[in-house]
């Protein structure tokens, strides 16, 4: 369990659940919170990060840094995904090891579990089964990470973990609908069709995701933190999926818009669903607290209030 005083490095604090994070350990009185931007850290600089890490001697190390992206940025930057992650991985996970830091969370994703397997997904299904093609060399990247964070754990007894959310949303999101996930591309592409132009949405509308608001996730997060010890990596979710049409239409209803929802069937669904099963977590004594359509209306105020700093699509 950390005490206030103890020293906690969020490693990608400007992000969608960095931030989050970040803001959550200030507000529970965290007193020694250290963060640095690109500028002052490249997390893909070895040497760098390992001198950071051993002047710093943090505590815990938290890692919310990742190159992230919807079906179409996954397909376009395949080795960006698989390559850039490995990096920052291996320099933060076992930098940490090497200055000794005793406690480390690692942020995983869903999709590392297989395309076909048992819903909602429990922890067991990891590696049994191929991943979903669209994002394997995400998923292959958050794997190995997962790995090494295990397997220092049971070489060197290290308190190094993983925490696995699924599609998470909220401030600070990303809304390039080149590499946006798909709650956030909703969100932007109704608001720009007000009030009534078509909407065209990827697929046939009928995978089934699950939504975590990013402020959930820094709310499981912080819980993890404080807990004496967790083995392995640990699903964090609302154990509930919609299907990408529910979704739609819950973002048309929310937006306003009033004009026609058209499916391009030529572009890829990717995972068929994709829904935790949280009950080792929920038994730990965490529950969701954000319902989806509080979670939207939420993330809508944002971008409203954010909509001049994105760029106009071409």
């Amino acid at each position: 369990m950390l005490k206030k005083t103890d020293r906690i490095f969020v490693a990608g604090h400007r992000g969608l659940v960095g931030s989050a994070i970040y803001r959550r350990l200030l507000a529970d009185g965290h007193l020694d919170v250290v963060v640095r931007t690109r500028q002052e850290l490249d997390l893909m600089d070895q040497h760098a990060v390992y001198r950071f890490l051993a002047e710093q001697r943090p505590t815990a190390v938290i890692l919310a840094a990742a190159k992230v992206g919807g079906i179409h940025a996954n397909r376009t930057y395949p080795a960006d995904f698989i390559g850039q992650n490995l990096i920052i991985q291996n320099n933060l996970i076992w930098g940490s090891h090497l200055a000794d830091v005793d406690q480390f969370q690692f942020l995983g994703s869903s999709c590392i579990y297989p395309r076909e397997t048992a819903q909602p997904i429990p922890e067991t299904a990891l590696l049994t089964g191929k991943p979903e093609p669209t994002n394997a060399p995400y998923a292959i990247a958050k794997i190995a990470g997962l790995t090494l964070c295990d397997s220092i754990q049971r070489q060197f007894g290290r308190n190094y973990y993983t925490a696995m959310p699924p599609n998470v949303y909220g401030d600070r999101d990303n809304y390039d609908l080149k590499t946006s996930h798909v709650l956030p591309a909703l969100i932007r592409k109704f608001h720009e069709a007000l009030p009534g132009s078509p909407v065209t949405c990827w697929g046939t509308g009928s995978p089934r995701r699950e939504f975590l608001h990013a402020n959930d996730v820094a709310d499981a997060c912080v819980f993890l933190l404080n807990q004496e010890r967790v083995e392995g990596h640990i699903n964090v979710g609302t154990g509930f999926s919609v299907s990408i049409r529910e979704l739609a239409n819950t973002v048309q209803s929310i937006v306003g818009h009033r004009g026609p929802i058209e499916w391009d069937t030529s572009m890829p669904d990717g995972f068929p669903e994709k829904t935790m099963d949280v009950s080792r977590l929920n038994a730990l004594g965490w529950h969701s607290r954000i319902s989806l359509e509080q979670g939207i209306r939420s993330a809508y105020d944002w971008f409203l209030a954010n909509a001049n700093s994105f760029a106009q699509p071409t």
